[in-house]
């Protein structure tokens, strides 16, 4: 799916600095950057490989200045911001923009019109960047690449010492630091082993959140070209040495602008594929594979596009890490044992299951499941990691310890865990009965007894009955043991799954409350704008958007449990399809083809976090499918 801005919009810094693009390679590395050319992220560059795939991402190719020379001096048509300026100015030569498989830009600079086309190799670290003329008259064309090793986490500074090896090969440059090389490959340019550092970059999406703004890069060489028209010069960045370029075709494939074909191109970029395992990455351009979001996201990117097969084998990859009947909350990008600290990801681990052999029987991948399940059921009852328990007087499930987040509301400032919802959460409960329920449906399925899964389940939902409804708030507490009668969407999650335990006529009525209270055209608010703690803006500091997290901010994803719940218990369907349509331009305001993590909770809702959310792009493709029937 292509996304354009026009050459107002281009050239609007406010604009186009805010619109990103993003471009992956199904291992964990990508090219990121803006429509305005400016790199406003650390995250942003033409190259940022996986060194070790999914993780180990390293920013290598940052950024190519490009100057064009006609009759007269050279004009910059590329863009980098400084403390207090923007040097080139190259947006003022923009006329276009756009991003499907590759990124362009085209520009028109002293009679002079360019093409820049930028790709990423499918399965490898390298990109492609092509600079062609598409004008009727010839110019030259000076590049110089702005290189740099670091974590793309992190920033770059002058080192003395960098590069470790620095190599002019026929036709290629190897800079090398470390056990990283990158090489550039340029074809027939001139190479001009000019070299030097460039100072003082500033990233303000990095100012925004309160973190370092400012490094420098290094330029090993200036490449130079003479295009006649049609005429192209290519570079092509990589892990090794000499790859072939993409070929970058510029024809447009026919736009299906049906939402669910939106949102299932959307789907596409958040597959990973590595010698070690098959998952889903929660998120660009920080976040690597996280179980939970894993998990929520199965049936929306996987079921919903036609992708069964992978869906079976990132649950068997993540059935593998099982450890005291937990899967990983998330594989670290440093160190060798993941981190285990969720009480929901195992929990949503057998929903996707259900939802797996729901969408496609398959009894060999069944039978393998049962087991594991099982051993999930016979931790969490007998007692695993972090408190997590059953508690045998009401057979809910309990968990929490001092100073650790384990639902999805894990938001943690130094050692204040802003919201640490200990004792009985009403969604991990949900979940929890919805677990006992697939382990009954499935044990019977492959003609086995489930009885006892079946008789633990009707306890618990008697218990969440009794306990978790207030009848006085006319919505249900958020946790009991303590109780916490704070009005948070959770409780949509336990309304929205396959063997929800929510009545009907209790969940009619915290329907209304949270359409009123919580429902904004962009995400549910997580918390009541009347409650206590309320924080209407995700913006400031990164403590202060780790404090606002869950407090108010709006999350897109959670439309799709509020929609689900809204059909299954109302019926009204329009209304649920009214909600949902906004996600077109969801998909258009932040990052190109994607939607965000979060919104501001209160108008006019500026989106924040991660521009490329796995989930808010599954979720919202679930309850589009399944629930409202779109196309």
């Amino acid at each position: 799916m292509r996304y354009s801005l026009d050459e107002s919009k281009c050239r609007n810094l406010e604009v186009s600095t805010r619109r990103e693009w993003v471009l992956t390679n199904g291992t964990g590395a990508y090219a990121m950057g803006t429509a305005g050319g400016i790199n406003t992220r650390r995250y942003h560059g033409h190259l940022i490989a996986a060194i070790t795939p999914p993780t180990g991402r390293m920013l290598l190719l940052a950024a190519v200045d490009a100057l064009v020379q006609t009759d007269g001096n050279p004009m910059g048509i590329s863009a980098n911001q400084y403390p207090g300026a923007i040097y080139p100015e190259g947006f003022h030569y923009l006329r276009g923009f756009s991003v499907d498989d590759h990124a362009c830009w085209r520009y028109r600079a002293g009679g002079a019109e360019v093409v820049k086309r930028l790709a990423i190799h499918p399965h490898e670290n390298a990109s492609t960047v092509v600079y062609e003329n598409v004008g009727t008259i010839p110019f030259n064309l000076i590049l110089r690449p702005l290189v740099c090793h670091r974590d793309h986490h992190g920033n770059f500074y002058e080192n003395p010492h960098y590069p470790d090896d620095l190599e002019f090969l026929p036709s290629e440059t190897q800079v090398k630091s470390g056990d990283v090389s990158l090489y550039l490959s340029h074809g027939n340019g001139e190479r001009v082993a000019v070299q030097g550092w460039y100072y003082r970059f500033e990233h303000n999406r990095e100012s925004d959140r309160g973190l370092a703004d400012k490094e420098d890069l290094f330029c090993p060489c200036e490449l130079r070209y003479y295009l006649k028209p049609g005429e192209k010069a290519t570079i092509v960045a990589a892990t090794r040495p000499s790859v072939e370029p993409l070929q970058i075709s510029d024809e447009e494939a026919l736009r299906d602008l049906r939402l669910s074909a939106m949102l299932r191109d959307a789907a596409e970029r958040f597959f990973v594929k590595t010698h070690d395992r098959s998952t889903i990455i929660a998120g660009y351009p920080w976040f690597t594979d996280w179980g939970r979001d894993t998990m929520i996201s199965i049936p929306g990117l996987c079921l919903h596009t036609g992708r069964v097969t992978e869906a079976r084998q990132i649950l068997s990859d993540f059935s593998t890490q099982l450890y005291h009947g937990l899967i990983p909350n998330r594989f670290v990008e440093v160190g060798e044992r993941p981190d285990y600290n969720t009480v929901d990801a195992t929990l949503w681990f057998g929903n996707a299951i259900y939802k797996t052999l729901m969408a496609e029987w398959d009894e060999v991948f069944a039978t393998r499941m049962l087991p594991v399940l099982q051993e999930v059921y016979d931790w969490h009852v007998r007692g695993t990691e972090f408190g997590i328990h059953v508690d045998p007087f009401d057979g809910l499930l309990t968990q929490g310890e001092p100073g650790v987040q384990l639902t999805w509301m894990d938001a943690k400032v130094g050692d204040w865990v802003v919201t640490p919802r200990h004792g009985k959460p009403i969604e991990i409960n949900g979940l929890w009965i919805n677990l006992l329920r697939v382990l009954e449906w499935l044990s019977g399925r492959l003609g086995l007894d489930g009885t006892k899964y079946g008789t633990d389940a009707e306890r618990a939902e008697e218990s969440f009955n009794q306990r978790f409804w207030h009848e006085g708030r006319g919505h249900f507490l958020d946790t009991v043991d303590p109780t916490d009668a704070s009005l948070r969407p959770n409780q949509l999650i336990a309304m929205a799954l396959p063997f929800s335990p929510v009545q009907a006529d209790r969940a009619q009525k915290a329907l209304e409350v949270v359409a009123r209270e919580l429902l904004t055209p962009n995400g549910i608010r997580t918390l009541g704008p009347d409650e206590p703690g309320y924080r209407g803006a995700y913006s400031g500091s990164l403590p202060e958007l780790d404090a606002s997290y869950h407090q108010g901010t709006a999350w897109p994803w959670l439309l799709g449990p509020y929609v689900t719940a809204l059909v299954r218990f109302t019926g009204d369907k329009q209304e649920a399809k009214r909600i949902l349509r906004n996600s077109r331009t969801m998909l258009e305001e932040y990052g190109l083809g994607g939607i965000a993590e979060v919104y501001d909770g209160d108008e006019p809702q500026h989106p924040g976090g991660c521009p490329w959310q796995a989930w808010s792009v599954a979720e919202v493709l679930r309850a589009w499918v399944e629930d409202v029937s779109g196309d």
